[in-house]
């Protein structure tokens, strides 16, 4: 399974994070791309039905978000982990950008 990022933005957001967070990404999207919508805790977890969030676990943590559209991975949106709970300006955004997406 291929990955791709809904915009180039997030990208740079991405990978302007701490060297060993990018290392973590970069290992986990590898992990994502083989084992798909199987790959679960602690690594991903779904939060609504194809909304997923890949966890960043480290020094830096990180959220992650995506979805799977016509058999590619789709990362939508990213943000720092500041609590447990995740806001909801996050969540819109995510869920806002695969409607863009997927036109759903």
């Amino acid at each position: 399974m291929k990955t791709f990022f809904i915009n180039p933005k997030l990208q740079e957001y991405i990978f302007s994070f701490e060297k060993p967070t990018i290392s973590k990404f970069t290992r986990l999207t590898d992990l994502l791309e083989t084992f798909g919508q199987k790959l679960g805790m602690p690594y991903s977890k779904q939060i609504e039905t194809n909304l997923y969030e890949l966890r960043i676990r480290g020094k830096q943590e990180v959220r992650v978000f995506y979805c799977f559209y016509q058999n590619t991975i789709v990362f939508v949106h990213a943000s720092v982990k500041k609590s447990q709970k995740i806001p909801q300006q996050d969540m819109k955004t995510a869920l806002s950008r695969i409607k863009l997406l997927t036109g759903v």
